[in-house]
């Protein structure tokens, strides 16, 4: 509860846990008074349902009484050992972050000399040790399905890892560069710079040199001089790109966000921004190493 912006959320739920316990101990001794003398017979209320179905006033059953006073005391406990009522603390002093915490070091005093091992180990060498390969395909799953999928082959705007095209190169080191340090890719927008006409021939010139056919040669013609005179800075002249800015290759057939006209000029009016998160302090260096290695080793078939 200590992401809420408001501290009014917490005050809510003390007071609805409060008197919520309250409520019940109230309904618990109305219902206790409700007591039949000796020899008197429990008479209906008058509440009838589907005809012959009435309510009697029965005292409430010992045992429904019993396991009404636990549950009162029960919740008491509860919110008197832990952080129940959120405004307060806690007679354990439990939190989640502390709970995670604490697992977490257990882990990690469990498995931190088989990291270790493989720590120590070039990247290269990991890749091919079939243990190391299946905690980090485990752990791939766990924390990089959601963006790169269960396949690794990506979606748009998320890089297919299975491949040999890298936008900031697929060498170990930069691999594990990547895991540790986080990307964040930056396409400039150009589209009030260009003007709608302008940026559909920029368009048709990348179109051209990817081998796509679809282009127009007057356009492409046109926007090969705005390539020369603005894109090429990251590009570079051929359009190969540049894997130290993470300017992608436009010559091949291999995009992030599709490879039509419509979304290139897109691209170009808009620009793009693409952010791959920094895990280091998150996982810590033994399993940022296992899934380096996990990543390295899907593209090496295709080689």
């Amino acid at each position: 509860m200590t992401d809420f912006t408001s501290g009014f959320w917490g005050y809510f739920i003390a007071t609805v846990s409060i008197l919520g316990i309250a409520f019940c101990g109230y309904v618990l001794l109305t219902q206790m008074k409700v007591k039949l003398k000796k020899g008197e017979k429990a008479q209906v209320t008058g509440h009838k349902w589907d005809g012959d179905l009435e309510e009697y006033n029965n005292p409430l059953p010992g045992w429904w009484v019993g396991m009404f006073v636990l549950t009162i005391v029960f919740a008491i406990g509860y919110l008197w050992l832990y952080p129940g009522l959120v405004v307060m603390g806690n007679a354990k002093g439990w939190s989640q972050e502390g709970q995670h915490k604490e697992e977490v070091a257990k882990a990690d005093a469990k498995y931190q000399a088989l990291y270790d091992k493989y720590t120590a180990m070039p990247i290269e060498a990991v890749a091919k040790d079939p243990n190391a390969n299946e905690m980090g395909k485990r752990l791939f799953q766990t924390y990089c399905v959601q963006c790169h999928g269960s396949d690794a082959r990506g979606a748009k705007g998320f890089p297919n890892l299975t491949d040999n095209d890298w936008l900031y190169g697929g060498s170990p080191a930069k691999i594990e560069e990547t895991l540790v340090k986080g990307r964040q890719g930056q396409m400039p927008a150009f589209g009030a710079a260009f003007g709608e006409e302008k940026v559909r021939d920029v368009a048709n010139y990348v179109l051209k040199i990817s081998g796509n056919a679809a282009f127009n040669d007057v356009r492409a013609a046109r926007g090969a001089e705005t390539y020369k005179q603005v894109c090429v800075a990251c590009h570079g002249a051929e359009g190969k790109g540049n894997q130290d800015l993470g300017a992608p290759n436009l010559t091949d057939k291999i995009w992030l966000y599709g490879g039509s006209e419509a979304t290139i000029v897109e691209t170009v009016t808009n620009g793009r921004t693409n952010v791959m998160p920094a895990w280091k302090e998150f996982l810590g260096d033994g399993k940022v190493h296992l899934l380096s290695a996990y990543v390295y080793s899907l593209s090496q078939d295709k080689k």
